[in-house]
């Protein structure tokens, strides 16, 4: 019997999150659907409360230290994938940075990129923490959507509207 106690050197946990998250290095994906809009801050249970219009006050339950961040959030499909790092591929990204929104937008009213649901986008991460992380954004040529990712659109019908309500985007209406 072996001492070795998981069947690989290089075994990492499987990340399972519907949510994109972009981590240190290069992560690409497509933007599957429009952007909802809207303001969100996190509890003191850290649960993330949102609204579409802005809170007229500090909420009274925001963590301490907390703040409120303006956000977008739109379904994607996640490039990023590996058999080492298996991760669903449909994935709600909300994106509160100034630093993503900004370019993404520029790309957005440029008339010679347009809507981000025609053409892949490459986000580059370097740093780890809130002071020293940077972030590139880089449209990629416009290409067709991936089939597999039309199909997974199609069939697990995320209802962004859903995040307002605190509810998971992903559950099946009954």
């Amino acid at each position: 019997m072996s001492d070795k106690f998981f069947p690989q050197e290089d075994y990492e946990i499987p990340v399972t999150s519907k949510y994109f998250k972009a981590t240190e290095g290069e992560h690409t994906f497509r933007v599957m659907s429009s952007a909802i809009v809207g303001y969100v801050y996190f509890n003191i249970a850290n649960k993330p409360i949102r609204s579409r219009v802005p809170f007229e006050e500090t909420p009274i339950d925001m963590k301490p230290e907390g703040r409120i961040n303006h956000f977008w959030s739109f379904v994607v499909w996640n490039y990023d994938t590996s058999s080492k790092k298996p991760m669903p591929r449909l994935q709600i990204f909300e994106v509160t940075q100034k630093t993503i929104q900004t370019p993404l937008k520029a790309l957005i009213d440029n008339p010679k990129w347009g809507s981000p649901m025609t053409y892949d986008i490459t986000i580059t991460r370097k740093g780890k923490g809130m002071q020293d992380t940077e972030y590139a954004v880089m449209p990629n040529p416009h290409t067709e959507v991936d089939v597999e990712a039309k199909e997974a659109l199609e069939r697990e019908k995320p209802n962004l509207e859903a995040l307002y309500e605190g509810k998971d985007p992903f559950a099946k209406v009954a």
